[in-house]
């Protein structure tokens, strides 16, 4: 008999690598025991990353989720493990280190056995807390060496990466292919030179299908001494998401390994059900492109897990941008042409930015300032016009080392705008903050919750959990569906359904542009629904209510447009004052922020001026060169 090697089955990811959203509650549930009766996982994925926060997206209580969800996988014996970003926990953004610590503990209270650590920037430094935390929280400290393709990101590299993270006490190391752009054969050396300097280190291997290369670097890594292979299963395998249970364990077989057999009654239970939440409302937020695989991706090295974020913002973004040619006469993109010119400016940009590793979240900042500076290009404009706040951090040093050297542009760019660059420990600009939101929580007569639970969930994501006690997040949800459910039908021509009994009602607009003596407004529409489960006037991420609105501009001679789409907010935070009218603003002076492709973007005014009207509305989506407020 070969070698025994295991398998774990990445639910959370398949999903996060198809499209926006997770399976409700009920659905994970009931795909629990199906996964449990195939017989052949000694692990499940079953939380972390963007999990909880999309939980909250749809109105759900993502605490709920995963103890239900790991429940009957404890009782079978199935180890469950998670993914956290180090610095970031579970969410875009750094955060403070109590929180983290919190998170560990109520983790693994929640029934979660493995900790997948990874950081961003390859930064051992930043995990250091993970590793430390995980253990004291009663879970195993794996620690993840984020897989990508460079001049700098060698085997060497990636060996001399696992002994550091193990120096610093992480008891398990993956290679996370995010992806799928490492070598197998590269895979199969970092993987050997892991074992040969620790013979003893479990190994595990995880890595995406976009480019082609997964299931021969599965064979690779199992050949080098990997102990476990992550794998994804029909109908959310291959494309942007992960090789083949079947394939992966057929090949394996083969190859003289010994794995537990599949039930595949149970598999065909488990494929039917995850077919019939696609068919339910997740369907809605997959794009057929995240199915297919797309050797295009081995250039730019963008992973699978945000392909799915990706093809949406692209087609928001050429949306935008066809509108602008259109007003000029040119003629519009498609969304292939756009893609490549996408992939190129990665090509492009991804040195100039120091090589962060294309793991989330830099994977983001990457695609989100290349996206912008090919926008730019095609209208004629320079590269780097369009830097987020999040970018500018990354580059400054404020969230760890990056691998590489900045390039001359980018060294230029900072130098001009009199950025400082940040040497010392990440950790330190982001102090403890629990008491401010247990106080906040007693403020508004919440329950911290089981082990302190719903004291973490509103510690790590602070706004989409204020959305969700009250109501908002659940409303937008439905909103959004009965809009998506809406146009398919008009689509394909048919009448779309009566509003069903789980809470969708029919669609009624919001907003209203109304002209008043030539000038246009635009009308907030109340329909004198309450709001169940009111929170305070700070709850739009800790910002105040909307600056009232004047009703005569007849002197405003400028207007500040938006020039991006995205979610408008007057301040990022509550130690922010927001614009209001009769303000008078310097030319460069930030009045405002647009939320746009996960991370937050400041609006400079280019104009001087008094504030005579606030157009765009606090909270609610903009579109590019959408008026965001006048100035006389």
């Amino acid at each position: 008999m070969g070698k025994e090697i295991r398998l774990c089955l990445v639910y959370r990811d398949m999903w996060q690598s198809a499209g926006k959203y997770v399976p409700r509650k009920d659905q994970l549930v009931r795909v629990a025991e199906p996964i449990v009766d195939m017989g052949c996982f000694a692990r499940v994925e079953t939380n972390g990353g963007g999990f909880e926060q999309v939980n909250l997206l749809f109105g759900e209580n993502p605490n709920h989720s995963v103890r239900d969800w790991t429940t009957p996988f404890n009782k079978a014996g199935i180890q469950t493990q998670m993914l956290e970003r180090g610095l970031n926990g579970l969410r875009m953004s750094p955060v403070p280190a109590d929180v983290r610590k919190l998170m560990f503990k109520v983790k693994k209270k929640q029934g979660t056995d493995i900790a997948r650590s990874f950081d961003g920037l390859n930064n051992p430094q930043n995990l250091a807390l993970s590793f430390e935390y995980a253990k004291e929280g009663g879970m195993i400290a794996q620690g993840a060496l984020s897989l990508t393709f460079s001049p700098i990101h060698t085997v060497e590299y990636y060996i001399e990466l696992a002994n550091k993270f193990i120096d610093l006490g992480a008891q398990e190391i993956c290679i996370k292919d995010m992806a799928g752009v490492g070598r197998p054969v590269s895979v199969g050396k970092i993987l050997a030179g892991i074992k040969k300097n620790h013979p003893n280190m479990l190994v595990q291997y995880h890595g995406h299908s976009t480019p082609g290369f997964s299931i021969a670097s599965s064979l690779e890594a199992a050949r080098a001494g990997a102990d476990i292979i992550d794998v994804g299963m029909e109908p959310l395998s291959w494309g942007t998401g992960h090789a083949d249970l079947l394939a992966v364990h057929a090949m394996l077989k083969d190859a003289g390994f010994s794995l537990p057999d599949i039930n595949m009654s149970a598999y065909m239970e488990a494929r039917s059900l995850t077919n019939e939440f696609i068919d339910d409302f997740l369907g809605y937020y997959i794009s057929p492109n995240n199915r297919r695989m797309n050797s295009l991706l081995i250039g730019p090295g963008l992973p699978g897990g945000m392909m799915g974020s990706l093809m949406a913002d692209l087609e928001k973004n050429l949306s935008s941008l066809n509108k602008w040619l259109a007003k000029r006469g040119k003629d519009p993109l498609t969304k292939d042409q756009l893609l490549i010119k996408l992939f190129d400016e990665v090509e492009y940009a991804w040195p100039q930015l120091g090589y962060p590793p294309l793991v989330t979240p830099y994977s983001q900042y990457v695609k989100n300032v290349s996206l912008m500076n090919a926008i730019n290009l095609i209208k004629g404009k320079d590269r780097w016009e369009f830097i987020d706040e999040n970018t500018w951090d990354m580059i400054l040093g404020k969230q760890g080392k990056l691998p590489g050297k900045l390039g001359e542009e980018i060294l230029a760019l900072a130098n001009a705008q009199g950025k400082e660059f940040f040497y010392g420990n990440p950790q330190d600009n982001y102090p403890d903050d629990l008491e401010y939101f247990a106080r906040k929580m007693d403020e508004n007569g919440w329950s911290y919750g089981p082990d302190d639970e719903e004291l973490l969930e509103y510690a790590m994501h602070p706004p989409q959990y204020e959305d969700f006690k009250s109501g908002k997040a659940r409303e937008n949800f439905l909103s959004d569906i009965e809009k998506r459910r809406n146009e398919k039908f008009e689509k394909e021509g048919v009448l779309p359904p009566s509003p069903s009994s789980n809470g969708v009602g029919h669609f009624q607009p919001k907003e209203m542009n109304i002209k008043v003596n030539g000038e246009t407004y635009k009308v907030s529409i109340d329909y004198g629904k309450a709001e169940s489960n009111p929170v305070s006037p700070a709850s739009n991420n800790g910002q105040s209510q909307v600056a009232e609105k004047t009703l005569t501009a007849t002197n405003a001679t400028k207007e500040i447009l938006a020039p991006l789409e995205g979610k408008f907010m007057l301040t990022k935070d509550a130690s922010e004052a927001p614009v209001k009218v009769g303000d008078t603003i310097e030319k460069g002076a930030t009045i405002g922020y647009i939320e746009s492709m996960k991370v937050m973007n400041a609006i400079a005014a280019d104009e001087s001026g008094t504030v005579v009207e606030i157009i765009a509305r606090n909270g609610e989506e903009i579109e590019e060169e959408d008026v965001i407020l006048r100035l006389a």
